[in-house]
């Protein structure tokens, strides 16, 4: 069995690897470690078959490939090991942010940092080689929390918001997205019925305030 483990920090990869290492007593386990999304590339091009993926969310980039993120990684991943289960981990808790890296990747596993334990990983592991998918409780929770402002499950509108809370005026939107400027006017209207504000700076201050952003 070959196994990627990729984060930024070699401690937390080498915490991971430990944790693991019990829940392969009785197969051997190639352990691939690397530390951004240029070691994670190199590392799964070269290896013939792979058979289980755990990758950080923030992760130093690698432009030539593309690869800005673990959600990219994990994209190039599926392409190359179609077979291979993919777990990501993140910091972030942001709503937003969470759920555009369960969309964006679709992984066998998302779980947020701060609930992995040396305890439970292997469990977590075991679950997903058995073809469940997981979602750590944190996640679940987040979840929830986007489908309680069902608009912000529209990609658009999550890019909309994304680009306001980055100073983005409404032409420039436009023009990042290929909408009419009535449609970004309409769907920042939606939205700020939604978090009950009058003013598209009050929307991202409440979008902060509620952890959207």
């Amino acid at each position: 069995m070959n196994v990627l483990v990729v984060d930024d920090h070699p401690m937390t990869v080498s915490g991971y690897i430990e944790s693991l290492s019990s829940l392969f007593l009785t197969q051997p386990v190639n352990f691939l470690k690397a530390y951004h999304c240029e070691g994670a590339f190199h590392k799964f091009k070269d290896c013939a078959a792979l058979d289980l993926a755990i990758l950080d969310y923030g992760l130093p980039s690698y432009e030539f490939e593309q690869l800005y993120s673990g959600i990219d990684v994990a994209r190039r991943l599926r392409l190359e090991h179609p077979n291979c289960k993919i777990i990501v981990i993140t910091a972030h808790t942001e709503i937003l942010l969470v759920y555009d890296i369960l969309r964006a990747s679709n992984p066998d596993g998302l779980l947020l940092k701060n609930e992995i334990t040396s305890e439970n990983l292997p469990l977590i592991v075991r679950e997903i080689l058995q073809g469940n998918y997981y979602q750590s409780p944190g996640v679940r929770k987040i979840v929830k929390e986007i489908w309680k402002k069902d608009l912000m499950v529209d990609d658009l509108n999550r890019q909309i918001l994304i680009y306001l809370a980055k100073g983005y005026r409404i032409k420039k939107i436009e023009q990042a997205l290929s909408l009419s400027m009535s449609a970004v006017q309409r769907r920042i209207a939606q939205m700020k019925l939604a978090f009950d504000v009058k003013e598209d700076t009050g929307l991202v201050e409440e979008a902060i305030l509620q952890n959207f952003l």
